[in-house]
């Protein structure tokens, strides 16, 4: 069980440091407000690879990697807590879907499970620019045009962010994983019998 939780960690590790490396790739600038990329890529699959909890593992170290390393925007404490830790490892909720992706892929119902990755990257997404959302209508108010209330500029910046970022994984997690199922495959519980020769 130790070798499996080191594991764990060592891909949560991987796979945040994989996102923070796409990150810094160019995105899709609509405006200073609002950029798409598919950054958000290496943590689903690490969310359907080994579960929830291993997402939000993977989330929260890309959230201090682009604290160290990206651009990050500082107001308040609370506001910077929001979007780097709390939103980034709400991508990992996308997990709570892996159970189900993992077996349709088994069971050969590829279809079945690309449908899943959608529905997953989709619980993903909107759990991660809900904070987001959020934190626009709290904090960045004074960036929001005059005439326009914070409530509805932070839901067109973030829901157009969210829309597209979403599409984007989508799209780019159902050709990996059309083609290379294996890779949300994988032991993530030592069975009965294992668990007694262990013991």
């Amino acid at each position: 069980m130790k070798n499996i939780r080191l594991l764990v960690m060592i891909e949560a590790a991987f796979f945040a440091a994989f996102a923070m490396i796409l990150d810094f790739l160019p995105s899709i600038k609509l405006s200073p407000a609002i950029s798409i990329s598919f950054a958000m890529v290496p943590i689903f699959i690490l969310a359907f690879r080994r579960g929830m909890l291993a997402g939000i593992l993977a989330g929260f170290l890309w959230g201090l990697l682009q604290v160290m390393l990206g651009d990050a925007y500082y107001l308040t404490p609370l506001q910077f807590f929001i979007e780097y830790f709390i939103a980034f490892a709400s991508v990992g909720f996308a997990g709570l879907l892996s159970s189900i992706i993992q077996k349709s892929f088994e069971k050969g119902y590829k279809k079945t499970a690309l449908a899943w990755v959608v529905a997953a990257t989709f619980v993903g997404s909107i759990a991660r620019y809900f904070w987001h959302f959020l934190a626009g209508v709290i904090f960045w108010g004074e960036s929001a045009p005059e005439g326009t209330s914070p409530l509805v500029y932070s839901f067109i910046a973030n829901g157009t962010t969210f829309v597209g970022a979403f599409v984007f994984c989508a799209i780019v997690l159902a050709v990996i994983l059309a083609s290379a199922p294996r890779l949300v495959q994988a032991e993530t519980l030592m069975t009965k019998k294992q668990v007694k020769k262990a013991s």
